[in-house]
């Protein structure tokens, strides 16, 4: 069994892409296809910068999906992997699902640029916060967000992996929070670069808007299922992927669940698809026997061809 990963935002940088659309014509087409949907120069955008625009989310979500579908398509074409099921961590899921036929690429990269500003727009810049949580079980954090709420929003928003919890909300939530976290024994509690705090009911708003976007989606008959971050189980209804999608922006994503699942499917090989190398170090804590790869650039591809 081999499952196909894909990253969400944090993974983005100045040059992701490059040597991959230099070097193979069906990776170039991709980005062509990603400049015609949006009408901006994407590909400028990934292969040079600057940061500062690459960090903006309605630039870094269609920045890294493109990536890493230029990605797939040299895999699909120059190895022919197919993989068996796929996943995304959050902005991922639509990688996925773009992967296992179920969006079009050009839908996809629109739908995410709208996912961005939305997610951008529904919490005022500076209002909103997120933090990593390391060494504390999900119980504990748990209730020390719910101490820590004071009638405001705090709560978990990525179960990465055991010990290793990120948390959102609003920034003084947010900030109490991680005081608490502390007291209870967390080994560190680190705020991290993010311009919104995706994955929490402050982004409720954000969902109604993409439940419009997509209610005018055709969503095609899927090759594979898709391990859903909502549910950590795997989906093969196309009928049930744009609920599933509106419900993600507010709800947390369950991957240290969905790489449970997929070791509970009996997957040996990962392969991480896109830039950076997050998800592969995750897995690496889960499913220590299996064979785990990346592709994000010229040099993987030549390692997996080898």
């Amino acid at each position: 069994m081999i499952a196909f990963l894909f990253p969400g935002q944090g993974s983005q940088h100045a040059g992701m892409g490059k040597d991959l659309a230099e070097n193979f014509p069906v990776a170039r087409q991709v980005f062509e296809e990603a400049n015609d949907a949006l009408g901006v120069d994407l590909a400028s955008l990934c292969f040079i910068g600057p940061e500062e625009d690459l960090k903006l989310t309605a630039n870094t979500q269609p920045a890294i999906l493109t990536t890493s579908i230029a990605a797939l398509r040299v895999l699909e074409t120059e190895i022919g992997i197919a993989p068996n099921c796929a996943a995304g961590h959050s902005l991922g899921e639509y990688s996925a699902l773009v992967c296992a036929g179920a969006l079009n690429f050009a839908d996809a990269v629109r739908i995410v640029r709208q996912r961005g500003t939305f997610m951008q727009e529904a919490v005022p810049v500076g209002t909103g916060a997120m933090a990593a949580i390391l060494g504390l079980d999900k119980e504990t954090l748990e209730r020390v967000c719910r101490d820590a709420a004071l009638g405001q929003v705090v709560s978990p928003a990525n179960f990465n992996s055991a010990g290793q919890v990120v948390i959102a909300g609003n920034t003084e939530a947010v900030d109490r929070a991680m005081n608490l976290a502390k007291e209870h024994g967390a080994k560190r509690a680190l705020p991290l670069p993010v311009s919104a705090p995706f994955h929490c009911s402050l982004m409720i708003p954000a969902g109604e808007r993409l439940a419009d976007v997509l209610a005018d989606i055709k969503v095609g008959d899927m090759t594979v299922p898709v391990i859903t971050n909502v549910e950590a189980t795997p989906n093969q209804d196309a009928s049930r992927v744009c609920q599933l999608l509106v419900d993600q922006v507010s709800a947390p994503v369950l991957w240290e669940d969905t790489i449970a699942c997929m070791i509970n499917l009996e997957v040996e090989r990962y392969i991480e698809i896109g830039p950076g190398k997050v998800l592969a170090g995750l897995v690496k804590r889960m499913a220590k026997d299996s064979t785990i790869q990346n592709v994000q650039n010229v040099s993987d591809i030549r390692v997996l061809t080898e």
